[in-house]
């Protein structure tokens, strides 16, 4: 299972920068995870200041 952005989201883009396999793009009003991309690593959810990233 991959992680999802929940509507927690502040679109701040953190979890962009710090996503290493580039999983991660800014959709309308929230950023977007693409889960075939999601390696599941956690990365997003460390950095996100209101802890929108979660796993599906």
């Amino acid at each position: 299972m991959s992680f999802i952005i929940t509507d927690e989201c502040i679109s701040c883009g953190a979890c962009e920068a710090d996503c290493p396999v580039a999983a991660i793009t800014e959709g309308d009003g929230k950023y977007v995870i693409d889960e075939t991309l999601c390696t599941e690593c956690g990365a997003c959810a460390d950095v996100c200041p209101v802890d929108a990233p979660v796993k599906a």
